[in-house]
């Protein structure tokens, strides 16, 4: 796969850009401090703004990396970082990227995290040769799946008890979208 790695990206809405240290206290309020929203994610709530500053320290040492892809979404409007979406699995096998994104409730059914990865499916399309996109979703999170749809990824099924989050072993639902049907 041809890398270029984390660049600046812009919606009608919404910056996607490189996460810094000094995004460590949104961060920590809007999303990664709150057990709702990490329930379906593999890691738990932070309980301190030490872990986003960590995480934060770890993330911008891997931008050095041009096979990292990791954006912030920020919403231009308030400069508010309402979460991230990024490339969390590679297969240059079969040239397949794996997605995966998180956001704060406050933003929830706001249509931002759609405008997001609609871009993100965008830039690989455009930018690498990344023949698949793909993402999965806990089966007991139906509005991730709603966002996968309306971005134009197909329901592809079911893998029984393949994902572990913080509600234990679940069902995944896995969507995708093929180059050819992008363009």
């Amino acid at each position: 796969m041809n890398n270029v790695g984390t660049i600046p990206l812009e919606t009608k809405r919404l910056m996607l850009r490189r996460l810094n240290l000094n995004d460590a206290q949104q961060m920590y309020d809007n999303w990664a401090s709150d057990s709702e929203i990490t329930k379906y994610l593999s890691w738990p709530a932070y309980d301190s703004i030490e872990q986003a500053r960590a995480f934060l320290d770890y993330r911008t040492d891997s931008y050095r990396d041009p096979c990292t892809y990791d954006w912030g979404i920020v919403v231009k409007e308030t400069k508010q970082l309402i979460g991230t979406i990024s490339a969390v699995d590679f297969s240059g096998k079969v040239s397949s990227v794996e997605i995966g994104y998180v956001i704060g409730r406050n933003w929830w059914h706001e249509g931002y995290m759609t405008e997001a990865l609609k871009k993100i499916i965008s830039f690989f399309f455009t930018n690498t040769d990344v023949n698949r996109i793909e993402a999965c979703h806990d089966c007991d999170n139906p509005n991730s799946g709603r966002v996968m749809h309306k971005c134009g990824m197909s329901f592809e099924g079911i893998l029984r008890s393949r994902g572990y989050n913080n509600n234990g072993i679940c069902d995944e639902a896995v969507y995708s979208i093929l180059r050819t049907e992008y363009e």
